[in-house]
């Protein structure tokens, strides 16, 4: 069973501390949801956990796996299991998905036909699309330019099926309801739930809005402000902030 375990984890931009001391523990196959005002270092925390280089880990230990993931680039992070799904997934013109999700395939796993599940392109094409399929991908979307004239919803579906694809241990979805319709924000939530059941995957859900929530429904729901989580609860404190907003936490 796999093991994210963040420790007392501080971490600045520009010489500005963001993160002032975050613990979280998440386990396989679970889901965490972090909520806060903006300004609380929700992002932040997705964005060092991922390795962005403007942000500069100060004091801390984030383990996967015993591992010690502050110590490794951003790739080798990916390679050891953990996925970020970006809040505003760039456009990438002239790079198709499908060789796209082929070069993240083999970055994780290996050459195609060496070592690799899959002996060739084509039977790799064949998984790729029967992944679309189940998650609501249109097959059209992956002989197109990565995320070039998607949709909001398109491109969050994507993600979802760049995850499916590349089994991580952890994924963090950062904003992932941002600008998303309900229909779009129940297949995305149904995605994830669907690469839990498949996987075990642990999922960080970072979010402004409780909508999202009512589909993924989390185990644990962590309270963000000013770079520390200050409350841990169930999903009723989601309810809460529903009544009470952040004010009356």
């Amino acid at each position: 069973m796999h093991k994210l375990v963040i420790s007392n984890l501080h971490a600045r931009i520009e010489q500005k501390e963001i993160l002032k001391g975050v613990n979280l523990t998440i386990q396989s196959g679970e889901i965490h949801a972090i909520m806060g005002p903006n300004g609380s270092g929700k992002s932040t925390l997705a964005n060092t956990l991922a390795g962005h280089p403007s942000y500069e880990v100060t004091e801390g230990t984030v383990h996967l796996d015993r591992k010690n993931i502050l110590e490794m680039s951003p790739d080798e992070r990916a390679h050891s299991g953990l996925f970020l799904a970006f809040q505003y997934p760039s456009e990438v013109s002239g790079v198709r998905v499908h060789n796209f999700l082929k070069t993240a395939y083999e970055q994780r796993f290996g050459q195609l036909g060496k070592g690799s599940k899959f002996a060739s392109v084509l039977e790799f094409r064949k998984h790729v699309e029967e992944l679309a399929l189940q998650l609501g991908v249109k097959k059209e979307l992956l002989s197109r330019g990565l995320n070039e004239g998607f949709s909001g919803g398109e491109k969050k579906r994507l993600e979802i099926l760049q995850m499916a694809l590349l089994v991580p241990s952890y994924a963090i979805l950062d904003e992932t309801d941002s600008g998303l319709d309900i229909d779009a924000i129940k297949t995305v939530a149904e995605g994830v739930k669907q690469i839990i059941t498949m996987h075990n995957t642990g999922i960080i859900v970072i979010t402004h809005y409780q909508r999202i929530l009512k589909y993924l429904e989390p185990d644990v729901v962590h309270i963000m402000r000013e770079g520390k989580i200050v409350q841990d609860g169930g999903t009723e404190l989601v309810q809460v902030l529903e009544e009470k907003g952040y004010s009356g936490m």
